[in-house]
């Protein structure tokens, strides 16, 4: 009996020791470890990639944002601020009240087939409501409508797939070379700039591709209305 009661204090005792050891190295150790070295060496990729601007954090480089006019009485849907360049349509789910910036809650696909409303894989002129065709299509339209100013007429077949299409996440912080063109010549007459320097801008801040063969060439939109801002700032 008194050696049953031994051997159980003894394993009781082992538990608790291997308990503590345990939660020393993997709950307190490895964590400033991993946290340490996180921070000394990929600092901005640990902490969100941050993008800051007149020192103030205004967003993740990994995350897109929406620029649009405020909700207008009666309205669902808020009008684009044309002023901005747009990122690809949001795909997100759910709205946030908590966070302004960021206003949806979830983020995804919209799970459409690639065929979702097409007639022999042509999606036609008036697709059925809720389809994919349908969204590519209005999207399409609004796209052209938007970025033809005096002067300048955008043609449907100028429309980049990623200008009608939200990426697999919903919140793609990126837009390709193509799109960030098109839209140069809307953002050079909404501020009083010359396209010549609209160009420039987009070049300056066009990424080629990572280790130059992995992915496409890209667009931060985020970055790119940064440096717009101070742009106009300096005219």
């Amino acid at each position: 009996m008194t050696n049953s009661v031994t051997n159980t204090l003894r394993l009781l005792g082992a538990g608790l020791r291997a308990l503590l050891v345990l939660t020393l190295v993997t709950g307190v150790i490895y964590p400033l470890v991993v946290t340490g070295v996180a921070q000394a060496l990929f600092h901005n990729k640990a902490n969100g990639s941050e993008i800051k601007a007149d020192g103030k954090v205004v967003g993740s480089s990994l995350i897109g944002q929406s620029y649009n006019l405020p909700l207008k009485k009666g309205q669902e849907t808020p009008d684009a601020d044309l002023k901005w360049f747009q990122g690809r349509p949001a795909g997100g789910l759910g709205s946030n009240s908590l966070n302004t910036r960021y206003k949806l809650i979830l983020s995804g696909a919209t799970n459409l087939a690639a065929d979702s409303g097409a007639v022999h894989g042509t999606c036609p002129a008036e697709p059925a409501d809720g389809t994919l065709c349908a969204q590519v299509v209005s999207a399409r339209a609004a796209v052209v409508k938007d970025n033809s100013v005096a002067g300048y007429t955008v043609k449907p077949s100028q429309v980049p797939a990623d200008a009608v299409t939200s990426s697999g996440s919903g919140l793609d912080p990126a837009i390709s070379p193509q799109y960030a063109d098109l839209q140069v010549h809307r953002i050079a007459a909404r501020n009083g700039l010359s396209v010549a320097a609209v160009e420039k801008l987009v070049e300056d801040h066009t990424q080629g591709r990572a280790l130059g063969f992995i992915g496409e060439p890209r667009v931060n939109v985020l970055e790119l209305n940064i440096a717009l801002k101070d742009l106009v700032a300096r005219k």
